[in-house]
């Protein structure tokens, strides 16, 4: 009598796993820019396309870096900034998510005075 509620359950979550698939990019398609100017960007990053093709909204492309690792990466098809790239070295995959943000520079944190002389603060626990 159990089994028949728990197949319920289970074949009632497989909508909701779908609607959590999501796109990388969200431009509409007639701001789209051409195949060949994905190709053009991505040479200028100094990599050999191998193939590229549209999915979850981005130009995705696979190829090799400048340094002969292969890579899978994302563009987005308005602007053609990478949204995603993966390096594959050999038996294992390095991933790179979300490059499109550079790190900001650190910088001095501001004024407190817990921190004078530049020494740490003193914590007591009592």
């Amino acid at each position: 009598m159990r089994i028949p509620w728990i197949a319920a359950a289970c074949l009632s979550a497989l909508p909701a796993t779908a609607a959590l698939a999501d796109d990388d990019c969200h431009a509409p398609r007639a701001a789209w820019q051409p195949r060949e100017a994905a190709m053009q960007a991505a040479s200028r990053l100094g990599w050999r396309v191998e193939e590229i093709e549209a999915d979850d909204g981005c130009w995705e492309i696979e190829g090799r870096d400048a340094e002969g690792r292969r890579i899978k990466a994302k563009l987005d098809p308005a602007t053609l900034n990478v949204v995603k790239l993966r390096h594959r070295d050999g038996g294992r995959d390095r991933r790179r998510e979300d490059v499109r943000a550079p790190a900001a520079p650190l910088a001095a944190p501001p004024a407190n005075p817990l921190f004078q002389n530049g020494k740490p603060p003193v914590v007591q626990v009592n």
